[in-house]
């Protein structure tokens, strides 16, 4: 696919699951022992060229016409654990948010009406026989939402200035940049429930209240021993090395929390405020591109 090889949009952040072979039923357990014995497995760059490639016929492909069987693979404490990509699922969900956020006559131009009802109406007939699906990859785009950085600490931060060999493409251009955090599960839903009470106590309901408890339903669908990673995505690409080698988002959601339950609302809104002043500067270059 080289009319997409070297793209690295969309401009999105990535909250993902991975869990243990065990998690899974037969024959979806066999399927992905198998998978991950591959000599290399994709990356995220791989699943972005991949899912671009549907955007580019006449009319696109907003939903796969089939399921991905691919994944994402790493290894627990020596326990293969496996993120399902979900494509086909992610792409109604997507396609939903999207219907939710453009103005008709714009989503219109990007995606004919025929197009979003053909796919809406797949979508119907799917759930029906998949009511308990789930996907272990949250997407979101030009952000990355403050709940996500409740759920780690900053000495889970890792920061390369290039992306890893198991993650490159020949085609991929010069290597970009990872920013990425990773935690067990059990740390996740702790953090996200200390916060949660803090927020609780000390705040009025909001968006932040309401995005924490949208997660943590998330997480608790999910296997005990699952790792949970963060990944900055595509927004490496709109923030430079200074600004990504700077950011200690996660540590400063903390210091907020932390500052919370100390009763110290002046701390708590000193780190807010360098949060979103971070943020802001991304936000910024949405509205100019």
């Amino acid at each position: 696919m080289p009319a997409v090889s070297s793209v690295h949009v969309p401009y999105a952040s990535y909250l993902r699951v991975y869990e243990p072979l065990g998690a899974f039923p037969e024959p979806e357990r066999s399927h992905w022992a198998r998978y991950a014995k591959r000599d290399r497995t994709p990356g995220a760059q791989d699943e972005l060229r991949r899912s671009l490639a549907d955007l580019l016929p006449t009319p696109p492909v907003p939903v796969p016409v089939h399921e991905s069987g691919e994944a994402f693979v790493t290894e627990v404490d020596g326990v293969v654990c496996v993120c399902p990509w979900r494509t086909r699922l992610r792409g109604w969900l997507a396609l939903e948010e999207l219907s939710r956020t453009l103005p008709a006559p714009l989503l219109d131009a990007v995606l004919p009406p025929v197009v979003r009802f053909q796919a809406t109406s797949d979508y119907e007939h799917w759930r029906d026989r998949n009511p308990d699906a789930r996907p272990w990859i949250r997407t979101a785009r030009w952000q990355v939402p403050v709940g996500w950085f409740a759920l780690f600490s900053d000495e889970e931060r890792l920061y390369e200035k290039e992306s890893p060999a198991t993650d490159a493409s020949p085609e991929a251009g010069d290597p970009a940049p990872v920013l990425r955090y990773r935690t067990p599960m059990v740390q996740a839903r702790r953090r996200l429930a200390r916060a949660l009470k803090t927020l609780r106590e000390t705040l009025d309901d909001g968006p932040v209240v309401e995005g924490l408890v949208e997660v943590g339903r998330w997480l608790e669908e999910f296997h005990p021993r699952s790792l949970v990673e963060l990944d900055y995505g595509g927004l490496v690409h709109v923030m430079s090395r200074e600004q990504l080698a700077d950011d200690r988002s996660a540590a400063d959601v903390a210091a907020a929390v932390a500052a919370l339950r100390d009763g110290d609302g002046e701390a708590a809104g000193e780190a807010y405020a360098r949060l979103m002043e971070r943020w802001r500067a991304v936000r910024d270059r949405q509205h100019a591109s």
